[in-house]
């Protein structure tokens, strides 16, 4: 006669499971790289070519974040990234003065843009009152023109 064994069986031990975090950190920081790659892209404001400078102003002045008015070589305006007409662009700035009086504007104009339209964009900016209206302007790297003219 066969006899089985009738006691208990061997305790298993509890299987543990491990989670391997390797793959998720991997695909957070393609992630990352792709959306610091594709943010700067996806800003829609007007194609402007800044004309540069040599020691540019890296001190924040305002407290209220700026409005951004833009002109474009061709004369297109531009209130922060929608285009706009010059009465319209007017009728919104003297709104905006109303409202939030100490708010500064930025102009930007493109290098190639008309400097007589930049002028009269300035001067409609300031007689509106709006004291603190800025230009920008990119860096530029290099001498100057005048110094190496100067210098043969």
């Amino acid at each position: 006669m066969i006899r089985f064994k009738t006691g208990r069986p061997a305790a298993r031990r509890a299987v543990r499971p491990a989670l391997n975090v390797t793959p998720l950190v991997d695909v957070v920081l393609v992630l990352l790289i792709i959306f610091m790659v594709v943010t700067p892209m996806m800003q829609h404001a007007a194609r402007v070519d800044l004309p540069g400078i040599l020691h540019t102003d890296r001190e924040n002045k305002g407290h209220l974040d700026p409005i951004t008015v833009s002109l474009t070589a061709n004369g297109e305006l531009f209130y922060e990234q929608q285009p706009v007409a010059r009465d319209a662009l007017a009728r919104m700035l003297a709104d905006l003065h109303r409202s939030a009086p100490d708010r500064r504007i930025v102009l930007r104009g493109d290098r190639d843009a008309d400097f007589g339209e930049a002028r009269r964009l300035f001067a409609m900016c300031r007689g509106l009152g709006f004291s603190g209206v800025s230009l920008m302007v990119g860096e530029r790297h290099g001498e100057r023109r005048g110094a190496r003219e100067k210098g043969r």
